[in-house]
């Protein structure tokens, strides 16, 4: 065999001999890559995204675009040639394991945390965009969660709403941890109840919740603490004027939160906020309006442009990551609050875009 074609041999074999090593290799990190976007002023299977009830709509053209991250499971082990790939390739992000599924997480437990971000994003969203249009929205500080084996368990029930604690009034959630900490740690706390089931039959028939009740519960020493706890988590329940609802399967996590905000004011006032034209974004929304930062950025910046946006409503702390990796005709436009996004909308609409808060990578 002459020399030349042993030597291309020889390295053709090493090279799928170290093909084949790396395909059995596995390596602790996981995958992301751009995921699908949707409009919030259209329809997923033929349903409207946002669905509004009992309150006067108008129709709303153009985008707002909510955009998303596809990811590796919590389970699936990646092997060192698909690490090598996705670190090459432009349109995915190759990270460690560990960041999006810190301590262990399994893929069922985040699925699961993820949903419950998702709704409670829809939530926010609803509230920030009624405060917004001037729309009043009730709200009620209740039990969110009963950790399994405290105190409170089978005294207080998720949805029960907490009128006082030892007394005192409760107007914010944090009020509950605040009141309950004064009591030492053995000493016994009283809280002042509206039971669940009381609370939804009255919201179903209109009414303000009656049949207030005391519970009295032993507190207990936090764990590697020396704070007094029950072993609840206080939330906020909101009741709103009409019915919003929000039909998107197959999405979790609260990055979703200003699209939703936004489109729903369109719906709800007279004219198209975008002027017809196509705006995606992402950032998280509190009651408050204001706009949280997102992981996976870059990738919703792909994924943004791909579908044909022209603007991106940018987290202002996910900015100088967005700058520094901006898909060519795509503009990034920096908002902190959802009025900030509002009067970027304004602008875009008149064509006045040279005056729109932008990124910059520094």
């Amino acid at each position: 065999m002459p020399r030349r074609t042993a030597t291309m041999l020889a390295s053709t074999l090493i090279l799928i001999a170290l093909l084949c090593a790396g395909v059995l290799i596995k390596v602790p990190y996981s995958e992301m890559s751009p995921g699908p976007t949707v409009n919030t002023l259209g329809k997923v299977g033929g349903e409207p995204v946002l669905q509004i009830s009992g309150h006067k709509t108008y129709p709303a053209s153009g985008h707002l675009n909510m955009t998303t991250v596809r990811v590796t499971g919590a389970d699936y082990e990646m092997n060192l040639v698909e690490a090598v790939y996705g670190w090459l390739a432009h349109d995915s992000l190759v990270v460690p394991h560990d960041t999006l599924y810190p301590d262990g997480k399994t893929e069922q437990e985040s699925t699961q945390e993820n949903a419950e971000e998702f709704s409670q994003s829809q939530e926010s969203a609803k509230v920030a965009a009624l405060t917004e249009l001037g729309i009043p929205v009730k709200s009620r500080v209740v039990v969110s969660t009963v950790v399994k084996g405290s105190p409170a368990q089978g005294k207080l029930h998720a949805g029960d709403v907490i009128k006082q604690v030892d007394g005192e009034a409760v107007k914010q959630p944090e009020d509950v941890a605040k009141l309950v900490t004064r009591r030492d740690p053995g000493e016994k706390v009283t809280f002042t109840i509206i039971p669940a089931r009381t609370a939804q039959a009255a919201e179903k028939a209109g009414k303000e919740p009656e049949g207030s009740r005391e519970v009295v519960i032993t507190t207990v020493k936090a764990p590697k603490e020396s704070r007094a706890i029950v072993g609840i988590q206080a939330g906020t329940d909101h009741t709103f004027p009409f019915r919003i609802d929000i039909k998107l399967a197959d999405v979790g996590g609260p990055s979703a939160g200003l699209m939703f905000s936004l489109g729903i004011i369109d719906k709800l006032t007279p004219g198209d906020l975008t002027g017809g034209r196509f705006v995606a974004g992402t950032g998280t929304m509190d009651d408050k309006g204001e706009v949280g930062p997102i992981g996976g950025i870059t990738m919703k910046l792909v994924a943004a442009r791909d579908a044909g946006a022209r603007y991106f409503l940018t987290p202002d702390e996910n900015c100088a990551s967005a700058a520094s990796d901006t898909p060519s005709g795509l503009t990034l436009v920096r908002v902190k609050t959802i009025g900030d996004a509002k009067k970027a909308l304004e602008k875009i609409r008149v064509g006045d875009t040279a005056g729109l808060p932008s990124c910059s990578a520094g």
